[in-house]
Parts: C-alpha cells; structure tokens; sequence
C-alpha cells in the first residue's frame, strides 16, 4: 500500500471528495490557471495547494500526472 491510499484511508469523506476534485481539475488545462501551481526547484515537477493538502505531479506532454498527494507539514517536499 502506498502512501497515498494510507492518507485517503486516514481522511474524512469531505476532504476525499476536495481530492478527487483537485485531481480532476489538474486535467483540464483552463481550470489549471487558476489554481496555485508552483514548479519545485531543481525539478520537473510541480505542487498544487487545496487547504492542507499538497498534489505533487508532473506533465506528459499536456496531461498532469499525479506522482502524489501528502498532508501539509515539514516532510511534504522531501524525497522527489
């Protein structure tokens, strides 16, 4: 099991939904411009910020692909 299917076993049926949506959007390229998307440094991936949550992804030619999705805290960009 992988630490995201940990984290939506821990997470309410509220923040599950607030999820799925966040990674719905990420598909669709005009709704990407209003959300806060950042490019991580020394990478090729970006974050996007939903509340406490963090979506770590990258790109395939137009298409986002979620890498991951972590809680906020110190630990949230190590590791890539």
């Amino acid at each position: 099991m992988d630490s995201t299917e940990k984290l939506l076993r821990k997470i309410s049926k509220d923040d599950r939904a607030i999820l799925n949506k966040l990674t719905d959007d990420l598909q669709v390229p005009l709704l990407r411009k209003n959300m806060d998307i950042l490019k991580l440094a020394d990478s090729d991936y970006f974050r996007v910020r939903k509340g406490k949550f963090r979506a770590i992804f990258h790109f395939e030619g137009k298409e986002a692909i979620v890498d991951s999705v972590r809680l906020r805290n110190e630990k949230t960009y190590r590791d890539l």
